[in-house]
């Protein structure tokens, strides 16, 4: 986690909508068209209260039954027997063919199976069925089930496309969204894909998907990258992608699978001095960050002769496992992510059993005491032993930096604990135990619901994490719940701020609700995995301060750990805690408290439907994913789904004023047509497919469509202006060429020369002149600037700048001026917004990077009467404002700005349409909407 945009690291949106971003209703990845299943049949007669499911016959909650079922066999058998003999409730025709058992709890007589649906033969992303069942003197009663079984998918699974190629997508795409619009001086990133195998995505009929997992890391920030990639397999076009990495507060990160140095934490059976022990552990201590003498866990490690940070006692008579905190400082993020366990690190030392003040600046005391606490909490508040339910390891590790300056974040990876090692305003964030709490939970999560993390899910997730982190560490410091100070979270990280002044969070805010819900796309925070998080953990913290900390907790596990499954948003979770405590047998009136504070909440069936605009829809529910809007001679152009999103993208054109009706562009032939640009006469766009990617163009009167370029390549940024259409092509390792062709070329002139020591991205055409940002050599070294190229005559300039950038981000050329992003400072991600002359003098910041209401700006784009910039404003807490935004410049000098549109949602890939006038994608609704404006709205104060 981070404190501050700036310290959260969190990455405007860089390479268009999300589509899926859009889908905040029930289900974080889920659209369906389908109407509404009828229960009729079993509504006579049929005892069980039923929730029907979204977009399936199968219900998504069946609760109030006691059914028996036969005993023998396993517990996957008999649930699944349950499923079969119950057709006509669950219209599962094949459980024992479409179900495969994923995991079997017990808990003393309750037994709790989890089941992965197949649709014929292949994995469906997040398609899990629970069944809870009862176990007693040798017979067995099902209690309830829920979940999601999606019974309308019909897609094929044979897949036309390779995993090689979709490995290659994959990797372009996460290229596409790490390196974002910017072009830079810095190495590649070095990435590698994984084919995971097919997944059939369940939106309608279903889209067959190659899964491909890319680690690796990005130069530009240094954050571990690992991303979730999900191919389609028919035209091998990437049609999801998300982090998997969890924080307790920023967006970006990775998720790493690496267990190595488990082992190495054992030590075996050596004794400890004093003589030998139930456990080869002894007692130690240390000091944390607070001053507060703890007890900590140790070993004896008799080749080092210290006594090292390994506790045996707590998993001694289960698994034998050990919580481990390992010194991390001098290694940089980017080694303890994506798949990595840094070379040569060791576990905290020392040669007495009390550790000294190394240990406790470093972090590692409070690290090691916490994990403890939180081990504890578990075990003998919910019986759970470790993350994982069966005594897992766990390892945390302590100090780690950012390219050697601090790194002020945390993560769970998926095996361990990372935490950076503070600043001068933060400490470690190992020092509050709420937020080793939240990263330890997320462990429990993945090893239960598994909750995907994004979108609704994945802010669900985050609430569970912020709600028993929060829990656990109020616990331990004897707070009230009525403090004021009670639901923040992250409080007691600061070194000098009051922890109201420095609380990432406050669940106990008493404003946040559902209409506070922002729609963002997944290349921003996950699709809001934070910054809609405290809708449902704030309801969750109501029932805590309602109810009392000891039932309100057996509500939330109960609900996580039984009933939740990986797609469930807030409604499908509201409705797993109201089972969950009916389950428990609470009174009505608690149930009432249980309702209400969701109610209160605005958690309600149906409310994502109340959210409201400023602006006017030229096309609605796009559905679609990374790819940018074009506009030019009254002309807007779009790519276009269909309802659920099942079909490949076709791009789409319709006035700007919002006259007449849309006309569909492209070829409806299977594969995926983005990046539209048109120019009044002509629109231009890329088509993926599985024998490569094609630049195409069509006039908008009619006639054929004409293939202008083919190539294995990425292609991006297409635009077009009279008889000449410009775009931008990245390889699968990241060198990016600005390319151009002319009426009757057949093939492509590079405006860099193609050369492997050049580089150029990010085109706008105006007035026959092409700008581009440009790496190129000086010498021994690599200069970054912002070229225009005269297409009439070939005179190139290079524009002057005012520094030396690091980066440079997307151009924007009108009849006067050129315009780009400029990144000249280390800094936390701010950009210059920088204009010059078309002869390259006059160069002027129209927003420093620098100061106060610097931008972090992401894309723009220019009329001949005014320059629009998609940028965020920093600011120390997530929210509405410090989402992508469109900002427009104006004034005598340009440098005066208001907002375009006043909308909640994330407001991305804008497309000046002349005047003032701009058209974007818009995420307020809940889905992915074409909107226009034609003027500024203000400062929406």
């Amino acid at each position: 986690m981070r404190k501050s945009r700036a310290r959260s690291g969190r990455q405007v949106a860089k390479s268009g909508i999300a589509g899926a971003a859009a889908l905040v209703g029930a289900a974080a990845l889920v659209v369906s068209a389908l109407p509404a299943q009828a229960f009729a049949a079993q509504a006579g007669g049929d005892p069980a209260d039923v929730i029907p499911g979204k977009g399936t016959s199968t219900p998504s909650l069946v609760d109030g039954i006691r059914e028996g079922v036969r005993a023998s066999g396993s517990a996957a058998d008999a649930a699944r027997g349950h499923l079969a003999d119950k057709k006509s409730r669950y219209r599962i025709a094949d459980p024992v063919r479409d179900l495969k058992p994923v995991q079997a709890v017990t808990n003393g007589a309750a037994e709790t199976v989890r089941l992965q649906q197949k649709h014929h033969g292949v994995d469906v992303l997040g398609g899990q069925y629970v069944v809870r069942m009862e176990k007693k003197d040798g017979k067995r009663v099902v209690t309830g089930t829920s979940g999601k079984y999606f019974t309308a998918l019909t897609t094929g699974t044979t897949p036309s496309v390779s995993e090689e190629l979709a490995v290659q997508r994959a990797v372009g795409a996460t290229l596409a969204q790490v390196g974002g619009n910017r072009l830079g001086t810095k190495a590649k990133p070095s990435l590698k894909g994984t084919a995971r195998g097919l997944v059939v995505l369940p939106k309608g009929a279903g889209v067959l998907t190659h899964h491909v997992t890319v680690r690796g890391t990005d130069p530009a920030t240094g954050q571990p990258v690992l991303h979730e990639v999900y191919v389609d397999a028919k035209s091998g076009y990437p049609v999801l992608q998300y982090s998997g990495i969890k924080t307790f507060g920023a967006p970006k990160a990775a998720t790493a699978t690496a267990t190595a140095g488990e082992a190495k934490a054992d030590g075996g059976e050596a004794k400890a001095p004093g003589g030998p022990a139930k456990h080869p552990g002894v007692a130690g201590s240390g000091v944390k960050y607070d001053g507060t003498t703890v007890e900590l866990g140790l070993f004896f490690d008799t080749a080092r002769g210290e006594y090292v940070m390994n506790d045996h006692s707590r998993m001694w008579d289960t698994s034998k496992n050990v919580i481990s905190t390992w010194d991390a400082r001098g290694k940089d993020v980017s080694e303890v992510g994506g798949g990595r366990w840094p070379e040569g690190i060791k576990e905290f030392g020392s040669k007495g059993p009390q550790f000294g003040k190394d240990a406790t600046d470093a972090g590692a005391v409070d690290a090691h005491w916490a994990a403890g606490k939180v081990y504890d909490y578990y075990k003998k508040v919910h019986g759970r032993d470790s993350l994982d339910g069966r005594g897992m390891a766990i390892n945390s590790l302590v100090g780690v930096t950012n390219f050697g300056m601090p790194y002020v974040n945390a993560f769970w990876d998926g095996s361990k604990m990372v935490y950076g090692g503070g600043d001068e305003e933060f400490k470690t964030l190992s020092a509050d135990l709420d937020v080793v709490g939240h990263e330890m939970t997320h462990g429990v999560v993945e090893n239960s619901a598994n909750l995907v993390y994004a979108g609704q899910s994945g802010a669900l997730n985050e609430a569970i994490a912020d709600y028993f982190g929060n829990a656990i560490a109020v616990d331990a410091a004897g707070m009230a719940m009525d403090d004021p100070d009670a639901g923040l979270m992250g409080g007691n990280l600061c070194r000098t701020k009051t922890p109201r002044q420095c609380a990432f969070r406050d669940l106990n805010d008493g404003a946040t609700t559902s209409k506070n819900f922002l729609g963002v796309s997944f290349a921003t925070d996950n699709g809001g995995v934070h910054l809609n998080s405290t809708i449902f953990s704030g309801a969750l913290w109501d029932i805590r301060e309602d109810l009392g900390r000891t039932l309100a907790d057996k509500i939330a596990y109960k609900a996580l750990t039984e009933y939740m499954t990986p797609l469930d948003g807030f409604t499908e979770g509201r409705d797993a805690v109201i089972a969950a405590a009916k389950a428990l047998k609470v009174s009505d009136k608690d149930l009432g408290v249980v309702k209400r504070s969701f109610n209160a909440h605005g958690i309600v069936p149906n409310w994502e439907e109340a959210m409201g605009v400023d602006s006017d829809q030229l096309l609605g529910r796009l559905n679609v994913y990374s790819t940018k809007v074009g506009a030019g001679g009254g002309w807007w152009a779009t790519s276009k789904s269909n309802d659920d999103g099942t079909e490949a993208f076709s791009v789409w054109a319709g006035r700007t004023d919002g006259s007449g009706t849309a006309k569909l562009i492209s070829p409806n032939d299977g594969r995926f047509h983005v990046n539209p640009a048109t120019d009044g006469k002509t629109v231009a766009w890329a088509a993926y497919g599985p024998a490569g990617v094609d630049v195409l163009a069509r006039p908008l009167a009619g006639g054929p469509t004409k293939k202008l370029y083919s190539t294995s390549d990425n292609v991006q940024d297409v635009r077009v202006e009279g008889g000449v259409v410009a775009f931008e092509k990245m390889d699968a390792f990241g060198a990016r060429h600005v390319g151009f062709l002319r009426t009757g070329d057949k093939e492509p002139t590079w405006a860099d020369g193609g050369k492997a020591d050049t580089g150029s991205a990010s085109p706008s055409l105006s007035g026959g002149r092409l700008a581009y940002a440009k790496a190129y050599a000086d010498g021994d070294d690599y200069r970054m600037g912002v070229e225009v190229l005269d297409l009439k005559s070939g005179e190139r300039k290079l524009m002057n700048q005012l520094g030396r950038p690091e980066s440079v981000g997307e151009t924007a050329i009108n009849g006067k001026y050129v315009f780009w992003l400029a990144d000249e400072v280390v800094d936390d991600g701010q950009v210059a917004v920088r204009r010059s002359n078309l002869d390259g003098t006059g160069t002027v910041d129209l927003s420093k990077e620098k100061g106060e209401g610097a931008l972090f700006a992401s894309a723009l784009t220019a009329s001949e009467d005014a320059l629009t910039v998609t940028a965020s404003l920093p600011d120390p807490k997530y929210h509405n404002e410090t989402m992508s935004k469109l900002w427009q410049f104006g004034g005598a000098n340009g440098t005066d700005r208001a907002r375009v549109s006043c909308n909640r949602g994330e407001q991305l890939s804008a497309a000046a349409a002349g005047g003032k006038q701009v058209v974007w994608i818009d995420g307020t609704t809940g889905y992915t909407d074409l909107v226009t404006r034609t003027r500024p709205a203000g400062n929406c104060g």
